[in-house]
């Protein structure tokens, strides 16, 4: 399976904007589903949203209206556009295959996503 790294988060103040972007090591173009998920202390890692071939996308209601997914076969990344961004918006933010990503996906570090004054 391909691996998968993360980077682009930071400290962001409330209402201002991140692109996460997802490196892959390999193609994803035979990937149908992708996603992005986020986990924060003491939750379970929660989907953010997802992007198919197909161009079906699916996104989390808290961040619905206001973040854009994006899946680019020709260079195997995967972006995360967040706008308007909350503090409820932080977390470490995480790229992978599938929705549900199966339980043996191999996760990449993560990219840190602080939404703070």
């Amino acid at each position: 399976q391909v691996q998968l790294v993360e980077s682009g988060g930071g400290l962001v103040q409330p209402g201002g904007s991140l692109r996460l972007s997802c490196q892959a090591s390999g193609s994803i173009f035979s990937i149908n589903v992708m996603g992005w998920y986020r986990q924060t202390p003491g939750k379970q890692r929660e989907l953010v949203a997802t992007i198919t071939n197909g161009g079906r996308l699916i996104f989390a209601d808290s961040v619905r209206g206001r973040s854009i997914i994006t899946k680019h076969n020709r260079n195997n990344t995967l972006s995360l556009q967040m706008n308007d961004m909350r503090p409820e918006d932080t977390g470490v933010y995480y790229c992978a295959p599938g929705d549900p990503p199966s339980a043996d996906v191999s996760w990449g570090p993560g990219t840190r996503v602080t939404v703070s004054e």
